[in-house]
């Protein structure tokens, strides 16, 4: 159902269970997202695996549901020749589509409108690296448009993430400022620094006296790096922390697939609950099994 209570005050409550990969759900429904728009693609040619996608996170428990705009852009839908009118109609079914998905259950589902990096409308995987030589006023430019498209369709909260810099991460904050709509920022990290290299407590820092900020912490990373990331993000920032890595397993550009070992555990929520996590879910091949396990470790009865 459409929540009742602002995000902030459930996480002022107590934690609050984020779903998982939403690119490797479509994935496993049969999708193809080989196109530079991924899933946001699916937004113009098969919405209805959007809503599928998201219903599965909310059967597994999921409490927030993030859009499938990580990768929608206005420049990204020119290319395929969208005008402005319908790129950002399109923005808004992303919104729709997640709070459609919510009304199916007696628990309140928060809307978390993606906002994605600027790499991401790239598609080359600039945002793990960041640093694009654009300048703070001109990442801001970039990001504004698409901000003030999300917010016309008014979500519950905006998810700045997968950022890699801290320049970015001004220039989103520059974005939203006066938006009227709360946001949780979260970084993609590679041990205690940003992709960018920026170290954590710096990156956290620029959060810390933000009101709208209403969460902060890391996603789209190591389960291992997501662990001292945790009590990191909470002690800069006296913030509630949000937490989503990936599966531990490593994407091998050469081959297209995926290698190594799963070392993502639900087990970890305990850890992170206690170092101040409280919006805690799963990014890339994380799917609803995962969250499932993580939402029973999250219930009152579970200890």
């Amino acid at each position: 159902m459409k929540p009742v209570r602002p995000m902030a005050a459930a996480l002022a409550e107590g934690p609050v269970v984020l779903d998982g990969g939403l690119s490797n759900q479509l994935e496993a429904q049969g999708c193809d997202l080989s196109d530079a728009l991924w899933s946001a693609r699916l937004l113009a040619d098969a919405p209805q695996q959007i809503a599928a996608a998201h219903s599965a996170y909310v059967r597994a428990g999921a409490q927030v549901l993030i859009t499938a705009s990580y990768q929608a852009t206005f420049e990204g839908f020119a290319r395929r020749g969208a005008a402005p009118r319908e790129a950002a109609g399109l923005m808004a079914r992303s919104v729709e589509l997640a709070r459609a998905a919510g009304e199916f259950t007696e628990r309140e589902v928060w809307v978390a409108a993606s906002v994605g990096p600027y790499g991401a409308m790239l598609a080359d995987g600039s945002e793990y690296r960041g640093r694009y030589g654009l300048s703070v006023r001109e990442l801001e430019r970039f990001h504004r448009p698409r901000i003030e498209a999300l917010v016309a369709a008014e979500p519950d909260v905006l998810a700045l993430e997968t950022v890699p810099d801290t320049d970015e991460a001004e220039a989103l904050l520059r974005a939203v400022a006066g938006c009227g709509v709360p946001v949780w920022l979260s970084y993609t990290i590679e041990g205690d620094h940003t992709r960018a290299g920026r170290r954590l407590d710096a990156a956290f820092e620029l959060a810390a006296g933000n009101e709208q900020v209403i969460a902060v912490g890391v996603n789209c990373c190591e389960p291992h790096d997501a662990d001292r990331a945790v009590e990191c993000a909470a002690s800069v920032t006296g913030k509630p922390v949000v937490v989503y890595p990936n599966s531990g397993e490593q994407w091998d550009a050469q081959g297209r697939r995926w290698r190594g070992r799963r070392t993502y555990d639900p087990a970890r929520v305990r850890e992170w609950r206690a170092d101040g996590a409280r919006l805690v879910g799963g990014c890339c091949r994380i799917g609803p099994d995962r969250i499932a396990e993580l939402a029973g470790l999250l219930r009152p009865e579970a200890g």
